[in-house]
């Protein structure tokens, strides 16, 4: 056998072998599989876990952007017109928010921790000195107590409100923006304090915010099943809410945003547990993105997480009491937060009721500015991008008694908004995209032991025409031997013509006797 024909059977064998292997474990998804495993193991809270760090101190670096509506027509407002806002800012603070008192339960498959925030303002991201900077706002705090003595008889309310009317307090108050973002002395909540001592004198939109937690959380570690990573099993020692009229809006679902489980499809929905809003919310898949070179799911709450219980029957239970609902686009959270009847929209009403935002001027909801959204790697369920806006509001209308208030149209009164910004660092992406080359690489193994037998196949065949091709060609040019002797001079000239140059020698016959 010639070495030719020994490569031929070597690549022939070769390329069966690879092809058999290959489809066998692109069938069977092994590597897959094994990926699968390891990420399912790997992405756990558990101190051996590489994830645990990044989790217990976030690398992203956070920025709150607080953004104000100073009102510009206080006057015609309170003559019963159309308010006008202007908004300002933005007023960008870093936040850090490391989790602290760590402690794993039940055998590991739990975990405990707080999570405290604090702030730290970021000039060179602002538009001014919030200490400097002054904004026209409403005056919660007396809107706070106007909403108390709803109940209270005209006589007392109004006996109340001479009184607040000689203390300088109106409806309206001007402060700057580190007052009425960090506290002031209030000077209607110094009275009340002098009455009940329960009372804070002080009053700011985050006051006793700066270096506090949003309380205590337990989480699942995701030891038992890789679907339950990160996701809350109680806050504050309750495992579903008490303040909403229905055990489906009382439920504590999800996770705290920060973290969710890896593999993640396009099908499913997301939730996520906002302390701040009071409920759980959840986040459906918007398109395909890519951020520093990473492509990533976004997902984004759909427009029925606060649309009116008339069109979305199963928001009913965010009524309370059962039956007081607003429309759609806000969500009245003032049952867990005692005081003003405070209701959270997204910024300029995205997404709300259309007679929201005409009852005020200056307000322009658009998706780019004003939508929340996350985006999160699939392979890994890590947020590399996010950004969660969301809208302070309060419900302004009359109060017998409170004469500031006699023209008033009732009107939910935007008050500022915050945007909360996530992006992944340069070297937690370029550690990233290193991680899924790999497990690209990995998960494609099979596909590129196909395709190697694929291309041994193609040499194959080609080896094998190739030799074909020179057995046939040596078989055609088989011939007798050209002569080189010279013309016999016993021929005539006339029996065998002459010619130039060497001619094919053809041997007579001779004549069989019989």
């Amino acid at each position: 056998m010639t070495r030719r024909s020994c490569a031929i059977y070597a690549t022939g064998i070769v390329s069966a072998h690879l092809l058999i292997v290959g489809i066998a474990l692109v069938v069977a998804q092994v590597f897959q599989t094994m990926i699968h495993e390891r990420l399912k193991k790997e992405f756990t809270l558990t101190e051996a876990s590489q994830v645990f760090e990044s989790w217990k101190n976030p690398p992203p670096p956070v920025y709150m952007e607080y953004y104000f509506f100073n009102v510009t027509n206080p006057k015609e407002f309170l003559a019963g017109g159309k308010a006008a806002v202007q908004q300002i800012g933005p007023y960008t603070y870093r936040e850090y928010r490391p989790r602290e008192n760590i402690s794993f339960l039940e055998n590991g498959t739990k975990i405990y921790a707080l999570n405290p925030k604090s702030f730290v303002f970021v000039p060179e991201k602002s538009v001014g000195n919030p200490e400097v900077d002054i904004v026209r706002t409403v005056n919660i705090p007396f809107v706070a107590v106007m909403n108390e003595l709803s109940s209270y008889s005209f006589f007392l309310r109004t006996g109340i409100s001479m009184y607040i009317k000689s203390l300088g307090v109106d409806l309206f108050l001007t402060r700057t923006v580190h007052e009425v973002l960090w506290g002031f002395k209030d000077p209607l909540l110094t009275k009340l304090h002098t009455m009940r001592s329960e009372v804070d004198e002080y009053f700011g939109l985050m006051w006793k915010k700066n270096g506090t937690h949003e309380g205590e959380f337990v989480f699942h570690t995701g030891v038992e099943n890789y679907l339950d990573y990160g996701k809350i099993d109680t806050w504050n020692g309750m495992r579903k809410m008490n303040w909403w009229s229905s055990n489906q809006s009382n439920m504590i679902n999800g996770t705290d945003g920060a973290v969710f489980h890896p593999l993640i499809n396009r099908n499913e929905l997301l939730y996520i547990f906002a302390a701040d809003l009071c409920r759980s919310i959840h986040l459906a898949y918007v398109e395909d993105v890519e951020v520093k070179g990473i492509q990533a799911y976004r997902f984004a709450p759909p427009s029925d997480v606060l649309m009116s219980p008339k069109e979305n029957p199963t928001n009913e239970g965010f009524c309370v009491p059962a039956g007081d609902c607003l429309g759609t686009g806000v969500l009245k959270v003032s049952v867990c937060r005692e005081g003003a009847p405070i209701v959270v929209s997204f910024p300029h009403f995205y997404q709300a009721d259309p007679m929201y935002i005409n009852a005020i001027d200056g307000l322009s909801p658009n998706k780019d500015e004003h939508e929340t959204y996350l985006d999160l790697q699939p392979t890994s369920g890590v947020p590399i991008r996010a950004c969660k806006r969301a809208q302070l509001n309060i419900i302004l209308k009359r109060v017998q008694g409170f004469p500031s208030t006699r023209f008033l149209n009732e009107t939910i009164f935007p008050i500022m908004f915050v945007n909360e910004t996530a992006t992944i660092d340069d070297d937690s992406a370029s550690q990233m995209r290193t991680l899924l080359l790999i497990v690209t690489l990995v998960s494609n193994f099979p596909l590129l032991i196909v395709g190697m037998g694929i291309i041994l196949l193609l040499v194959l065949v080609v080896l094998f025409c190739r030799n074909r091709q020179k057995k046939t060609t040596k078989d055609e040019t088989a011939y007798t031997q050209v002569s080189d002797k010279p013309d016999d001079p016993s021929q005539s000239a006339t029996s065998q013509p002459k010619r130039n140059g060497s001619y094919i020698a053809m041997s007579p016959v001779e004549a069989q006797k019989c």
